[in-house]
């Protein structure tokens, strides 16, 4: 029996949640319908509440955490981020949006905007929690504008934005390699049903822990062994982990386990410390950017405690 998993649910101004435990992408659809009164003849889409995010596949619900909210889209519905200029009424405006598609709304786009620059204008840390539709949203501002909500000078919201495409091109760079990954364990999980008769040889030296075949005469899992031996720059296909792990055994244990002369061995050895170190890297520089960010919060908020009178002064 398929796991029901508890989900929420939206309309497209957000003033209806119900809360639902379905089994399937279209089991959610189905009962959403049903609870925001939509009817049942037309077409209904879902997508993540806070970002926009369409959701089509199955799999990809499944993975998403439980409790998630979807926001359900019925005809010619549109998804837009949270607005909050006005008190809550700028959903009232969506609706020239619903019955007229041709209109453009350019005060909702710079509504938009200029929420996210007041939220980051009381805490510049957020940044971290921002979905990457409102990271777009504040590089795609008006340089000008953004500065004066800010309260910045202009050459200091122009280093903003570019610390925030850079925030994207990072997480660009996780995807691509999140699915580089998927492809290649497709791709492993296909030779493994090709080399059964070569892998058989090899399990009468290994041992199963937690599910994983792990040789033990050299500690590795089946898999990275064969990765290291078979693959052509096994440093990118190798977990964080398995780097660690090769670099660690040195020259002279890699080559007793791989078999190798010591020049290959060599070679291999620096491959996976150059991209061990990049890797490392990468999340230096993250945790840098965030550190920077409460710092700049930090000296913000000296900065306005220092402008702001005593209380009781004439």
């Amino acid at each position: 029996m398929t796991d029901r998993k508890p989900c929420r649910v939206c309309n497209f101004t957000r003033q209806k949640s119900y809360g639902l435990v379905v089994p399937s992408l279209d089991e959610l659809k189905t009962k959403g319908s049903e609870s925001l009164g939509f009817s049942p003849a037309g077409p209904v889409s879902a997508v993540l509440e806070d970002d926009g995010t369409i959701v089509e596949d199955q799999a990809y619900f499944l993975c998403l955490p439980l409790n998630t909210k979807f926001m359900l889209l019925h005809e010619r519905e549109t998804w837009s981020p949270v607005r909050r200029m006005d008190g809550g009424t700028a959903w009232m405006a969506r609706d020239s949006l619903v019955l007229d598609p041709d209109t453009v709304d350019a005060s909702s786009a710079a509504a938009a905007w200029w929420s996210l620059a007041q939220q980051l204008k009381q805490d510049l840390s957020s940044i971290i929690l921002m979905s990457e539709a409102e990271l777009q949203t504040l590089v795609d501002a008006p340089c000008p504008e953004l500065a004066s909500a800010l309260g910045f000078k202009e050459k200091k919201a122009e280093d903003l934005q570019q610390t925030l495409q850079g925030v994207l091109d990072r997480r660009e760079e996780e995807r691509q390699s999140k699915e580089l990954l998927q492809l290649y364990l497709k791709a492993a999980e296909k030779e493994e049903g090709q080399q059964e008769a070569s892998s058989q040889a090899s399990q009468d030296g290994a041992v199963e822990v937690d599910g994983m075949e792990v040789d033990s005469a050299s500690g590795f899992i089946s898999r990275t062994l064969m990765v290291l031996k078979g693959k052509t720059s096994p440093e990118t296909r190798l977990s964080t982990e398995d780097l660690q792990m090769v670099v660690t055994r040195g020259v002279e244990a890699m080559e007793q386990v791989l078999g190798w002369d010591r020049t290959r061995t060599s070679a291999l050895l620096q491959a996976c410390e150059a991209e061990l170190t990049g890797r490392l890297q990468q999340v230096q520089a993250v945790q840098s950017i965030r550190s920077n960010a409460q710092l700049d919060s930090g000296v913000r908020s000296a900065e306005e405690a220092a402008e702001t009178p005593p209380q009781g002064s004439n």
